[in-house]
């Protein structure tokens, strides 16, 4: 279970670094938090503990792939819709276009 706290609190820790950094004007700090994989890292950090080597690599291909079909569309989407309909919308938009490519990726990949 302790595993699971120190995974909730890091990553709350990173996203309030991201937004604190980004609105007091230090973009280049609140970018490298937003490109820090913590989620993968710590993902991993328990996978291998639990499963082994064999298991994080096979995950890690497993998201690098799914970095591609999804996860580039995602960001794309917010990128060019943003400043046409605003952010709210452009990120909504962006999570269906996300979900939509994750799950048939996911489909397909097993």
């Amino acid at each position: 279970m302790l595993q699971y706290f120190f995974t909730f609190v890091v990553g709350g820790l990173i996203t309030t670094s991201i937004v604190y950094f980004e609105s007091s004007g230090f973009p280049l700090l609140s970018r490298l938090a937003a490109l820090t994989p913590v989620f993968t890292w710590l993902s991993y950090l328990f996978i291998g503990e639990i499963s082994g080597p064999k298991e994080v690599s096979s995950h890690a291909l497993f998201v690098l792939l799914g970095t591609i079909v999804a996860w580039m569309p995602y960001m794309l989407t917010i990128y060019f819709l943003a400043p046409r309909i605003g952010s709210l919308r452009a990120i909504l938009a962006a999570i269906i276009v996300f979900i939509i490519l994750a799950t048939i990726f996911i489909k397909i990949y097993k």
